[in-house]
């Protein structure tokens, strides 16, 4: 029986679908051996390309584009309901329940900042160190408690449980957790930390950054509070992101940001100063002017996502995950970092290191001679890679040039399959060539 709902990964490959086109796909680089190759974009847990379909969604709506909530003309009231739309597409895509808010922000970071600064007093928050920085930071003026990182979901389970025990139960208190690594690509056991943050008085926000990409999202099914994501992860690089769940604790919040839109009455006082009297649904945290082109195009991410069906691009993920693991699972050089262990469930998101490479020059041959892009460093994970490295190699910073950290390799739905070919018969080329430089006579 699985941890959790999302460790269920299909297990055939009958439904498996053809990549959805993105945008990108017909770029050539040039390569040290001269000429041009097609780029081979595999970094989708930094950035995933834009869905061809969300490219075109926006720029059918471009030429009417006009101010949202603030206009009696056509093109304003048109760009307002595109911008309301939106809002109830993501909750469908979430499948939220009655009473939920989504409220649009820049991205996941964005999202869980302004969920911070709404935290009632006396809060205590619940992380654990393996979080990637944008839920492992944002919470630094409340009471944090950092959990040890598991491994294995179950001992995740059993570590919240420990850590929430001697708490007040009706003292409020704020659990942050990843549903998918986006350092390992392991799925969380999302829907059983939930229950034990719920049997303590606790409540539960999700990271779905790297999950929502990948699986479907049921805010009623794993019964998390609030779920955060970005954009520019979903097929939808417009620097948009959403915050989606329980309105009371935002309701009573000052608003993230003052300003037009977020004020409902505005008076001058007789002593010379001003009362405000706020909204109370989501506009309460969308002061100035939206963004209304990267909401509309999250919305139109999450259609697609939905109609070609997660099922099948989860099983069609898989297959590349196999790709790559059986490709290399010869080469003792490579070695792939997890917590859980290297058969637990995961999206497309894998990391890795080389004997005898550091992470950054390796990242820059896979560029330099084959055309494929990676990443490489501490991927804004600090403790959790630091941690699974454990040696002088977790040194340097997110991703900075000298960096001697892991390599990363992240796709979804939009990699074509000679992509992830290429990409293991480079990493074989590459440590192959090392080895025989190394052992050569001169040392070349």
């Amino acid at each position: 029986m699985p941890v959790s709902t999302l460790s269920a990964v299909p297990a055939a490959d009958r439904s498996v679908c053809a990549p959805l086109p993105v945008l990108g796909r017909d770029v050539t680089v040039p390569v040290a051996a001269g000429g041009e190759v097609a780029y081979a974009a595999l970094d989708y847990a930094a950035s995933a390309p834009a869905l061809q379909r969300v490219w075109d969604d926006v720029a059918a709506y471009a030429p009417y584009y006009g101010s949202v909530h603030r206009g009696a003309g056509y093109l304003s009231q048109l760009s307002t309901d595109l911008f309301e739309n939106a809002r109830r597409t993501v909750a469908g895509f979430l499948d939220c329940r009655d009473g939920d808010q989504v409220v649009f922000t820049r991205s996941t970071t964005d999202s869980l900042n302004l969920l911070a600064t709404a935290l009632p007093d006396g809060c205590e928050v619940f992380v654990f160190e393996t979080e990637h920085h944008a839920a492992l930071l944002p919470w630094r003026g409340s009471r944090v408690t950092f959990l040890d990182a598991p491994s294995s979901p179950r001992q995740a389970v059993e570590s919240l449980e420990r850590a929430l025990a001697g708490r007040d139960p009706h003292g409020p208190a704020l659990v942050c957790v990843t549903g998918a690594s986006n350092v390992t690509g392991e799925l969380w056991p999302v829907r059983e930390l939930a229950a034990a943050a719920h049997a303590h008085g606790a409540r539960i926000v999700l990271d779905a950054a790297q999950l929502a990409p990948h699986h479907a999202v049921s805010l009623r099914e794993l019964d998390v509070d609030w779920v955060a994501f970005s954009g520019h992860k979903l097929y939808a690089p417009f620097g948009s992101g959403v915050l989606a769940g329980r309105a009371d604790w935002l309701r009573r919040a000052e608003p993230y940001l003052a300003g037009g839109g977020a004020s409902r009455k505005v008076t001058r006082r007789a002593d010379g100063g001003v009362d405000v009297e706020w909204q109370e649904g989501a506009a309460r945290h969308e002061a100035g002017s939206p963004n209304v082109i990267g909401a509309h195009a999250i919305a139109s991410a999450c259609k697609a996502l939905t109609e070609a069906g997660f099922e099948a691009l989860a099983a069609r993920e898989q297959r590349l995950i196999r790709t790559v693991r059986e490709g290399l699972a010869d080469v003792p050089e490579v070695r792939f970092l997890s917590l859980f262990g290297d058969d637990a469930p995961r999206v497309g998101v894998l990391s890795f290191v080389v004997d005898g490479w550091t992470g950054s020059r390796f990242a820059a041959a896979l560029s330099a001679e084959y055309g494929i892009g990676v990443r490489d460093g501490l991927f804004c994970a600090h403790p959790l890679v630091s941690g699974l490295l454990g040696d002088a190699r977790a040194e340097g910073g997110c991703g900075a040039p000298e960096s001697s950290g892991a390599v990363r390799v992240s796709f979804g739905a939009g990699t074509p399959d000679e992509h992830v070919e290429r990409f293991v018969r480079a990493v074989r080329e590459l440590v192959r060539d090392a080895g025989r430089a190394t052992s050569s006579p001169s040392g070349a």
